[in-house]
């Protein structure tokens, strides 16, 4: 068991450390990620109301309309979503704020810790709801830069 974990250990030793550049991309990928998750959910939730405002619309809700139960369900996931979501903005604009500022991008890792932490909650949240698949993809995408980032700090990867 020690030989495998010092093979593997010196195998990690022995790759290519990141340049500071190629640490910025892989969060500039996350933060675009991020943008483009919030964008879709925002775009969403403008289109569902512009549909649910339309004559159609008003008349199948007027024929069978949700129970208060299901519209406290469903604002409650939106809610989690919400702020799971603005969770992750901020610490990933922390972690930004942070790197840009230090001349050792590892110094940082603590940042990179607190943007899966959040990254986490979302994964929970999307996969436990029915948000669609333009959201799965994006999630998807956005995740897996998380990854990359979480494996350029030698930090564990979120679940897929």
């Amino acid at each position: 068991m020690t030989l495998v974990l010092a093979t593997l250990a010196s195998g990690m030793a022995a790759g290519q450390p990141l340049t500071k550049p190629q640490v910025a991309n892989l969060i500039a990928k996350v933060e675009n990620g991020v943008d483009d998750f919030r964008d879709y959910l925002k775009r969403r939730g403008d289109d569902a109301r512009s549909a649910g405002s339309s004559p159609q619309a008003q008349q199948r809700r007027a024929r069978r309309s949700p129970t208060d139960a299901q519209k406290t369900t469903a604002q409650a996931k939106k809610d989690d979503l919400d702020d799971a979501l603005s969770d992750l903005n901020r610490s990933t604009n922390r972690l930004r704020r942070k790197f840009d500022a230090t001349d050792t991008w590892m110094e940082t890792k603590v940042q990179v810790d607190q943007v899966l932490d959040d990254a986490r909650k979302i994964n929970q949240v999307v996969a436990k709801g029915n948000y669609g698949a333009e959201a799965a993809r994006l999630w998807g995408v956005l995740r897996s830069g998380i990854n990359d980032l979480a494996r350029a700090y030698g930090l564990q990867p979120l679940a897929v």
